[in-house]
């Protein structure tokens, strides 16, 4: 070896394997074609010039439309409401307030029904403990009804019974008042003597017979929807409703401190006419407020499905189940019956 063994025998050009002139002619050139289009068995010598073509681009007139590809559109389109969407959702809003609302109806349904239950059980199957007129515990006289609206009235006819209710304790009031202007007025004039006298008898009279003439009936009826007692109502609340409006015209003498009457209080002394008018406008009130209710409740006694025809049998039930009517029908037909077999 002509080199020592520590040197590069590939270093310089002369060692160099790609500096071979038989490899370097057959390098690629750019001016000839790539090996991809060389044909080694063709004799004609080196391969033609590289030249590249440019390529060719369609113009916009040639190329049809439907093959222009169409840039894709990955929006979603936005809706911005219309007005039957708006629509739409009025309907649906006003649908959910009236289930909401008949939800609500029922809750108190079964809220009433709940209470009754618990009064029920806290009297041990017993009758329900009287709590009207609400008198203290240290009065002698203690309560004589059962009266609870919330408890015993539908919840549908809570609200008329409550505004019968209030209708009776104004026109009580109004009478207590007119008894104050009647002593007012035969302070005044002796000729009031036996207007003061009626106002007391009126007083007395008509506020402990109309809560159980008229205003017990009605409560009756709304709670077991009796036909009786409708018709028990109507017949006395409509007579009732006479005497509000004769209190609001107030004849002389009757006891009625009304619009005639106050009229004549003003020549005799101002004071008392004025107090005397707002008690003729106070029975006033309460004679067109019970001519409305009276309007009102037949309209729903019409809706109840009561008839005359099931008051009847209602009363002739109620007769019947009476334990005195019962028992002095028994001894009456057994007199009969006694007297016909002594007859000879």
């Amino acid at each position: 070896m002509s080199q020592s063994g520590g040197g590069n025998p590939f270093e310089g050009e002369a060692g160099n394997p790609f500096q071979d002139p038989g490899i370097i002619q057959h390098q690629p050139n750019t001016d000839y074609a790539t090996l991809d289009v060389y044909n080694p068995f063709d004799n004609s010598g080196l391969p033609p010039p590289y030249q590249p073509t440019a390529p060719t681009i369609p113009s916009a007139a040639t190329v049809p439309v439907s093959e222009v590809p169409k840039k894709p559109n990955n929006v979603e389109p936005k809706n911005y409401g219309s007005y039957g969407t708006k629509d739409a959702t009025s309907a649906a809003t006003a649908d959910l307030l009236k289930r909401q609302e008949e939800l609500n109806r029922k809750a108190e349904e079964l809220d009433r029904r709940e209470r009754e239950l618990q009064n029920a059980a806290l009297s041990s199957g017993a009758a329900r403990p009287n709590n009207w007129p609400p008198l203290p515990s240290i009065c002698p006289v203690k309560p004589c009804f059962y009266q609870d609206i919330s408890v015993e009235i539908p919840v549908e006819f809570q609200r008329t019974v409550t505004i019968m209710y209030y209708l009776w304790m104004v026109s009580t009031v109004a009478l207590f008042v007119n008894f104050l202007a009647s002593l007012i007025w035969f302070c005044v004039a002796s000729s009031g003597a036996s207007g003061f006298g009626l106002s007391i008898l009126w007083t007395l009279i008509f506020t402990p017979c109309s809560f159980m003439c008229w205003y017990r009936p009605m409560y009756k009826a709304f709670r077991s929807d009796s036909s009786f007692n409708f018709f028990v109502f109507f017949f006395i609340f409509f007579a009732q409703d006479v005497i509000y409006v004769l209190q609001a015209i107030g004849i002389p003498g009757w006891g009625f401190s009304g619009w005639i009457i106050c009229i004549e209080a003003f020549r005799h002394s101002p004071g008392v006419g004025i107090f005397m008018m707002l008690v003729a406008a106070l029975f006033t009130v309460v004679a067109g407020l019970g001519i409305i209710m009276l309007k009102r409740i037949h309209s729903l006694y019409r809706r109840t499905g009561a008839s005359f025809q099931k008051a009847q049998a209602e009363f002739a039930a109620g007769v019947m189940s009476n334990q005195s009517v019962r028992t002095a029908a028994a001894n009456a037909a057994a007199g009969a019956a006694a007297n016909s077999f002594q007859a000879p």
